[in-house]
């Protein structure tokens, strides 16, 4: 069998030489592509959902999550949707080729900035088969090559998956290995992608806190992070508490294995009592396990609302299930310092009537996404308009938040003279 170190190298060596052709080539073949593409996943339901069956088989076996079984799990509404958002994805506007700007110096050379494609994108993610729909109809509408590496519990999907999308490229005359997985189950592949300087221009790992450290340790590229989910709602004292509650079952219960799921309940203490009393109920009838403070769990457990004593790190962990941290709070402020103190700068949501409030915590609290009066799950590349998501950053240099199309492109300068010299 080839080693490893020699798939990646052709692999790669294959994706430089298709993202320079990618990166001029007509807007209209690529939107072609990529409904061709959809038009193919359909067509191979019946193959992608017979291997996503025995993927989800063996999780089941080795005993994973009911939450990572929840992401692997493909049917034929999730298939259609993965569809639907590689056609929506196409009816976006185009976004290499953009001019960014445009200005003349006193010496009449003429400056452009003009958005372009980052080139060959490296993909590394675990569990969710949809993603790799995701990520090649994002990659190439915005011009680049992409290496997908998923996990290996999705690893039949994911092949059914990608070899569906490559006879989409086929039919609409483009490169086949403008969307490649690596199709060899290695723990190495992992460090040899981030080793690749030269080759991918640019690595996204989005996963579990283990491999996003892997490969930031390792990479000798740039990488965007899709660090944890810890995200946070608060319950201010002007707080409407129908709408909270609302808030907080979609936030928590619609799908807790999701990264914007919310892990931390705040709580002000001036109505604390109230509000712990009404919602406690509605979250244990959901099956929603409560690690509480000692002030909230003091007043739960008087209201007789089942809850455990909350730990320090169950404020910093992203449960990824029915479990949430519940914390009462003195004042936005203090909700602000927790956030900042124990958050990953991912998604956080206040819940008001007092507007002042609610302008100081979406100012002042410093994630990636911060709502008013809304679920922490519309933190999502759909539900921003962006047609999917390659993932949510965390980082705050290049991309931040949901990262679409703009997102996966740079820019370069071109500049039109008429035999200027410099002085």
């Amino acid at each position: 069998m080839e080693a490893p170190e020699f798939i990646i190298a052709r692999m790669g060596k294959s994706a430089r030489a298709v993202a320079r052709v990618l990166a001029t080539t007509p807007a209209a073949r690529i939107d072609a592509a990529l409904e061709a593409m959809a038009k193919e996943l359909l067509a191979a339901q019946t193959e992608i959902l017979a291997a996503n069956a025995l993927d989800v088989t063996a999780a089941k076996a080795n005993g994973q999550t009911a939450a990572l079984v929840d992401r692997l799990t493909l049917d034929a509404k999730r298939l259609a949707a993965c569809a639907e958002g590689l056609r929506q994805v196409a009816t976006l506007p185009h976004p290499v080729g953009e001019i960014l700007r445009e200005w003349t110096q006193p010496n009449s050379l003429k400056f452009a900035k003009v958005r372009v494609p980052i080139g060959v994108i490296g993909f590394i993610y675990e569990s969710r088969p949809n993603v790799t729909v995701d990520a090649a109809g994002l990659c190439l509408k915005s011009g680049n090559a992409v290496i997908l590496r998923g996990g290996s519990e999705a690893f039949k999907t994911n092949m059914a998956i990608a070899g569906a999308l490559q006879r989409g490229l086929k039919a609409a005359g483009l490169p086949t290995d403008a969307v490649q997985l690596v199709h060899i189950i290695d723990r190495s592949v992992v460090q040899l992608l981030g080793e690749s300087v030269g080759v991918i221009d640019l690595l996204i790992p989005r996963g579990g806190r283990g491999l996003i450290e892997t490969v930031v340790k390792t990479a000798r590229i740039p990488v965007i992070k899709h660090y944890d989910g810890i995200c946070s709602l608060y319950v201010d004292q002007a707080a409407d508490f129908a709408m909270a509650e609302s808030l907080l079952l979609n936030s928590k219960v619609s799908r807790p294995g999701v990264c914007n799921a919310v892990e931390t309940l705040l709580v002000h203490r001036a109505i604390a009592d109230r509000f712990l009393t009404e919602a406690g109920p509605l979250l244990a009838a959901n099956g929603v396990h409560l690690r509480a403070e000692p002030l909230a769990l003091e007043i739960l457990l008087r209201a007789g609302i089942s809850a455990s004593a909350a730990s320090e790190g169950d404020f910093r962990t992203e449960f990824l299930d029915l479990i949430l941290a519940v914390k009462v709070v003195d004042d936005c402020a203090a909700a602000i310092e927790h956030i900042e103190t124990h958050g990953s700068h991912h998604t956080e949501t206040i819940v008001t009537a007092d507007a002042a409030t609610a302008e100081k915590f979406l100012n002042s609290v410093d994630s990636a996404v911060v709502l008013w009066n809304a679920s922490t799950r519309f933190n999502d590349g759909h539900q921003f308009g962006f047609g999917a998501e390659i993932g949510i950053s965390t980082d705050k240099l290049h991309a931040r938040g949901p990262m679409g199309l703009e997102e996966l492109t740079s820019y370069k300068y071109l500049v039109r003279g008429r035999g200027q010299v410099r002085p």
